[in-house]
């Protein structure tokens, strides 16, 4: 079954809608935002979303900040847990956000609008929100958080001041024992740099050395007793600001609900106010919602066309009339049409408002839609079957109170018995008493359209003269395919044109509709003796002019010997060295051929040898070209062969 929320592109709307909501509580409602069944419910959606666009309007964007993860810090508070100063700087700048929404909400009741009064539901507890402020700064404790705190750091400030002074103090005093005239912290201890060989003229505790070993990091005796005191401090300061933070913990915990409650406030308005921003962003229009089966929609854009080139969709559908059958050209706009009247429906129905300057709009208990192809490859469907299988599926779904949508009726299979299920679904449908919009090419169904009562025919208008759709419906009338017509502008040839309305309309089946239409493509004269004339001279017409397109390239045959032209005894040069050979052996069937060199024969492709003396003009007819290319000893070993049986004789030729 088809994903009608994906099918009329509401997907798309969602992520949109989602881009102007800072939390994930919001998101997440937006993803999972189904049309509303019950009134009340809608109704209170619908002003909300106005509301927060008229606060946008009046006041700005709201100041929101998503307080996202502030609820898993509750959760450790109220665990008893202890919060860190980072934690605790995060609920503080929750708190100030709380405080900014709060006062962004208040600027709204001077224009009364209810959504402002949301800000009573707002607390940003000031005193916990001071508190933090004072206490944690940057991050960590301040300071000035306790008096205590204080007094312990500036001891601390004051021993680390003493280590090092004392440390200083030994180097001046010593300054050739030591390796370098300044003194480092090894391990939290003050060290003093010695050479090893004067490591027992310095009282103190060797803590490190460096990589050579020649120097050794001693901790002078009159710096240590400063170090104990200096550990004693840091171990009194951090209990201080644990326990400060404890405290600062426990004043969350106590308003964890209301914290909480500034959390779900702030959530519901981000949702409240991402409806208005996408509401501003394409121009929307609160939506009048009626009991009665209707829809109307004055100069409806579908969203996500700019709104700038789309061409305003006027419909109306109801009193009296339950489904429109629209017909027209292809890409004359019939798809966009029905998934714009479709796709306004449901946004109104979720609480949003519709791309439109007027909308009358009726509640829809569910949304049934067939359109595109449907193929499956995985579950063995054809789009005939895939379209079949939908509508069915629709049929069993669908009641009084359903909007149908149903793209290319009866399409992808035989155009006769397509039109046939075409025309019984259309019946379906009109029993049902539900609201449906289907578009077709079928001239039958824009005959049965007419003659019942309740179905009223459509169509998208078309510009002849430039061959461009004009995007615009017009209740009460048939449409055209217009395909003789793009066809002819579009260059195809008269008799291509004619041969093709005798296949369509039949040596005798033009009516008064079609003599018109293809005279007026001013075609031929296209009576019966000139159609029939037609008929019997096709096998005769000459193909249509025809560009030169690519052409496969076929594996090029090897050249036979005789092409190549080399023979055995010709002079040649050998590329790439540029050495002069002899060739000894022809070339054979892959166009190798064998070359003498100085001192080695080769065999080399023919592309690499070219022609210096030919062998005619070097050797006589009958020359033994042994005397070149054999070794003596073969030469002899031939000779005797020729004359008589040699056991055990063996030629070796060299390759």
């Amino acid at each position: 079954m088809y994903n009608e929320e994906k099918v009329l592109e509401f997907d798309k709307i969602k992520e949109m809608w989602a881009e102007y909501a800072f939390t994930e509580a919001a998101k997440k409602q937006i993803f999972e935002m189904q049309p509303f069944l019950l009134e009340t419910e809608l109704f209170l959606a619908l002003r909300q979303t106005t509301e927060g666009r008229t606060m946008i309007e009046r006041c700005g964007n709201p100041p929101i900040a998503a307080p996202n993860g502030i609820l898993e810090l509750l959760d450790i508070a109220g665990r008893g847990d202890c919060l860190t100063a980072a934690q605790l700087m995060e609920i503080e700048n929750a708190l100030v956000a709380v405080r900014r929404f709060r006062d962004y909400l208040n600027k709204g009741k001077q224009y009364e609008i209810s959504l402002a009064y949301y800000e009573e539901n707002l607390q940003p507890i000031e005193e916990l929100r001071s508190t933090i402020n004072t206490q944690i700064i940057n991050g960590y404790v301040s300071d000035y958080a306790t008096k205590l705190l204080k007094s312990l750091r500036n001891d601390i400030v004051y021993a680390e001041e003493k280590m090092r002074e004392k440390a200083d103090g030994v180097i001046r005093a010593n300054k050739e024992y030591m390796s370098d005239s300044f003194s480092t912290v090894r391990n939290g201890h003050v060290c003093i740099p010695v050479k090893k060989e004067y490591k027992f003229k310095i009282e103190g505790s060797v803590m490190d050395k460096s990589s050579t070993g020649n120097t050794l990091f001693v901790e002078p005796a009159v710096s240590a007793r400063y170090y104990e005191e200096l550990q004693e401090l840091k171990l009194e300061e951090e209990n201080e600001v644990r326990r400060i933070l404890y405290e600062l913990t426990a004043a969350v915990a106590e308003n964890e609900e209301v914290l909480r409650k500034n959390i779900r406030t702030i959530e519901k308005l981000d949702f409240i106010f991402s409806k208005g921003k996408l509401s501003f962003s394409y121009s929307g229009v609160e939506p009048e919602i009626t009991q009665d089966r209707k829809i109307c929609l004055t100069a409806a854009r579908h969203p996500l066309l700019n709104k700038n080139t789309c061409v305003p969709l006027q419909f109306s559908i109801g009193n009296g009339t339950n489904g429109i059958v629209i017909t027209g050209p292809n890409t004359g706009g019939k798809t966009v049409a029905v998934k714009t009247v479709a796709l306004c429906c449901m946004m109104a129905q979720c609480g949003l408002h519709v791309p439109c300057e007027e909308a009358l709009l009726c509640m829809n208990s569910n949304f049934l839609c067939d359109i595109g192809d449907g193929q499956n490859l995985s579950e063995n469907l054809s789009t005939f079957s895939a379209h079949i299988t939908n509508v069915l599926e629709i049929l069993k779904r669908v009641n009084e109170e359903s909007l149908v949508v149903m793209d290319e009726l009866g399409s992808g299979t035989d155009p006769l018995e397509g039109m046939g299920i075409a025309v019984a679904i259309l019946e379906e449908l009109k029993k049902s008493g539900a609201l449906f919009l289907v578009t077709t090419h079928y001239p039958e169904v824009k005959v049965y359209a007419e003659s019942k009562e309740g179905i009223v025919n459509a169509r998208m208008t078309f510009d002849r003269e430039n061959l461009k759709p004009l995007y615009q419906l017009v209740i009460g009338e048939a449409g055209e395919s217009c395909a003789f017509y793009i066809a002819k502008r579009l260059g195809m040839p008269s008799r291509m044109l004619r041969r093709a309305a005798l296949a369509a309309y039949g040596e005798n089946g033009l009516g008064e509709a079609e003599r018109e239409n293809l005279q007026c493509l001013d075609v031929c004269d296209v009576s019966e003796e000139i159609m029939r004339e037609e008929r019997e001279s096709f096998t005769d017409l000459t193909p249509i002019e025809r560009r030169q397109g690519p052409r496969i390239i076929r594996k090029k045959e090897i050249k036979s010997r005789k092409e190549i032209g080399f023979h055995r005894g010709d002079s040649v040069m050998v590329y790439p060295d540029k050495k002069i050979g002899i060739i000894c052996r022809e070339a054979n069937e892959k166009g190798v051929l064998q070359v003498q060199l100085p001192g080695k024969k080769i065999w080399m492709n023919h592309k690499r040898v070219k022609l210096l003396v030919a062998a005619k003009e070097l050797y006589p007819e009958d020359y033994d070209f042994s005397i070149i290319f054999d070794t003596v000893e073969n030469r002899k070993l031939r000779h005797q062969m020729e004359r008589r049986y040699v056991e055990g004789a063996k030629i070796i030729s060299e390759e």
